[in-house]
């Protein structure tokens, strides 16, 4: 494989400035459809909140009606019609990292969590958003379609360290035919990782992504990371969270610090026909000046939010209802990518009324 030194590339951190944030409208023709209102409700409640400190490009199916003749959308939404599978940008968009002061958007193979779903029209989203012309002609597209990575799998802290697991970088309908440090490298060299920490345990009943990290451990700082904990030895999650927050103990900063831990509490759980969903309050979206919090109607949501006041003092802590979006195994973060400051073109800033 092609060698490029990692000591030059970056993976920004969530936290550091951004344009706007992608979202992929919830149409007709995906899960969704059944209960279309309530999720395009809950869309709208995440695009309102958004738009109060960034930008929106928004991603509507080419076979659906453009929701700006239904709704009345803030003027920081930006359309872009494209064929679309379903809602988990996430997972699907482009992966950003900044070299020698430039941007590259990582195209990577998005095959449906391990070839779960229908993914076709998604794994072409970052190479139809290039054509649109979404991005500044400074960014480069780098294809790496031949490894599937997705966005909700890996946490950067900005400065050369990736949070991931084991369980979803491992599975074999990923990228079976690579060991573990073939990946590693792979991960290095992409995203110029200069160190990895693998964690072994933790999971979330109904959850598609096989454990993706940002459903169960996230950064905050470079310093800090916040994770789903529960007291509850009945619950069925308690023992692989233990030996998740054990593992997390372990780990060191490049300076060879333990982080700072904030255990968040465990949602109470969620039903849909007897199965539980991944509620998560792990699945947080930092924007510029806030944070956004996802809420399941439970008196835990405004622990969970004390919590990320004092981690964000400096920023605005919104909760969402997400209820909607758990009834699909997903949440907040799950179905938004942010665009980091400096990445859209001209023709989209003009458009945004910049």
């Amino acid at each position: 494989m092609d060698r490029q030194n990692p000591r030059n590339r970056i993976f920004p951190a969530e936290w550091e400035s951004q344009d706007a944030v992608l979202l992929a409208w919830p149409h007709k023709g995906t899960d969704w459809e059944p209960m279309l209102q309530e999720t395009r409700d809950c869309f709208r409640q995440i695009i309102d909140a958004i738009t109060r400190y960034e930008d929106i490009v928004l991603l509507v199916d080419d076979n659906d009606q453009d929701p700006s003749s239904l709704f009345r959308f803030p003027e920081k939404v930006q359309t872009v019609k494209v064929p679309v599978n379903d809602t988990w940008a996430r997972d699907f968009g482009p992966i950003f990292v900044k070299e020698s002061g430039k941007y590259i958007a990582l195209d990577f193979k998005f095959n449906g969590w391990g070839l779960k779903f229908a993914a076709d029209k998604d794994n072409l989203i970052t190479q139809r958003l290039f054509e649109n012309r979404i991005f500044s002609q400074n960014v480069v597209r780098e294809n790496r379609l031949n490894f599937v990575l997705e966005g909700g799998s890996i946490e950067s802290d900005g400065q050369g360290t990736i949070l991931t697991t084991n369980r979803c970088l491992l599975s074999p309908n990923r990228n079976g035919g690579y060991a573990k440090n073939e990946i590693e490298d792979r991960l290095k060299q992409f995203l110029g990782a200069s160190n990895i920490l693998w964690i072994d345990n933790g999971y979330l009943a109904g959850d598609d992504t096989d454990s993706h990290i940002d459903t169960l451990a996230r950064f905050c700082d470079p310093g800090t990371i916040v994770y789903i904990k529960t007291d509850n030895p009945e619950d069925e999650h308690f023992e692989a969270l233990n030996k998740m927050e054990k593992h997390l103990r372990k780990f060191k900063t490049p300076e060879g610090k333990s982080y700072n831990l904030i255990p968040l509490p465990m949602a109470d759980p969620v039903y849909d026909n007897n199965q539980r969903l991944p509620a998560t309050y792990a699945n947080f979206l930092i924007v510029n000046n806030a944070v956004l919090v996802p809420f399941y109607n439970s008196h835990k949501d405004m622990e969970a939010k004390k919590i990320f006041e004092k981690i964000f003092p400096d920023r605005e802590i919104i909760g969402i209802d997400c209820l909607p979006l758990i009834k699909q195994n997903g949440s907040l973060h799950c179905v938004t990518m942010q665009l980091p400051q400096g990445s859209l073109g001209e023709l989209v800033s003009r458009s945004l009324g910049h």
